[in-house]
């Protein structure tokens, strides 16, 4: 297996990348610092599966730098994209908090950094940290409330559905540019499982899409000039 581990006095970064997680933000030092004592950082490279479904869940997760995906498998055994999650999130925590088997799988999109803290670690910050729960609430909720618009737009068009997807990449984690909001160009077959059509359908609305000016893409980004506009396709 290609990935590396190293602490975080080997990674000058790791502390900041750490500190920088929405779900610190708030936290005296005092409390990050004795939270994330034992984290150590992992660094993987693209296409990589980093957790299996129905491993048990002894580590919490932080994604430093990369993106990930988390996959599970129909009853027809067709892979399904449930999410995409980009740094500054976090994965693993149901499983540490419920103390039950993963239920999903999670697989590297590009080459990334992960901190895993030791699931005991996290629950005992979670039972001494009222602002440490509220932060996992609101993560919570803002997952549900992405659900929940997916769910809604399952009946629309192919063109809001893509739409959708690429707006809820970019608000969950696009990086601004002079050009506009970009993120990665994530392989069309990501797309499609996670709108839900065919890859030919995907490929299709973007190509629709970037003839409009509403997506620009070259190899390794996809940027949107302005997200009002690409949300005004949505019905």
């Amino acid at each position: 297996m290609d990935e590396r581990f190293t602490s975080r006095d080997s990674v000058p970064n790791v502390e900041e990348l750490i500190r920088a997680t929405p779900f610190f933000n708030g936290l005296p030092d005092s409390v990050v610092e004795r939270a994330t004592a034992h984290i150590v950082s992992r660094t993987h490279p693209p296409n990589q599966v980093i957790l299996l479904e129905n491993d048990w869940g002894s580590s919490v997760y932080f994604l430093l730098e990369g993106w990930v995906k988390i996959r599970t498998y129909n009853l027809d055994g067709k892979e399904v994209t449930l999410n995409i999650l980009g740094s500054g999130e976090i994965f693993g925590e149901m499983a540490a908090l419920d103390e039950v088997p993963r239920s999903t799988d999670v697989i590297t999109l590009a080459p990334t950094t992960i901190g895993n803290l030791p699931a005991q670690d996290f629950v005992q910050l979670i039972h001494t940290e009222p602002l440490a729960g509220i932060r996992l609430a609101q993560l919570m909720a803002r997952r549900l409330r992405q659900v929940n618009r997916r769910l809604r737009l399952r009946e629309s068009d192919s063109t809001s559905r893509v739409a959708d997807i690429i707006l809820f990449l970019a608000e969950g984690q696009g990086k601004e540019s002079p050009e506009g909001i970009e993120i990665p160009n994530l392989p069309h077959r990501e797309l499609s499982s996670l709108s839900g059509l065919a890859r030919e359908t995907v490929t299709r609305v973007l190509s629709k899409l970037e003839k409009k000016g509403l997506i620009k893409r070259d190899r390794e980004i996809l940027c949107i000039p302005d997200l009002n506009a690409l949300e005004r396709l949505m019905v």
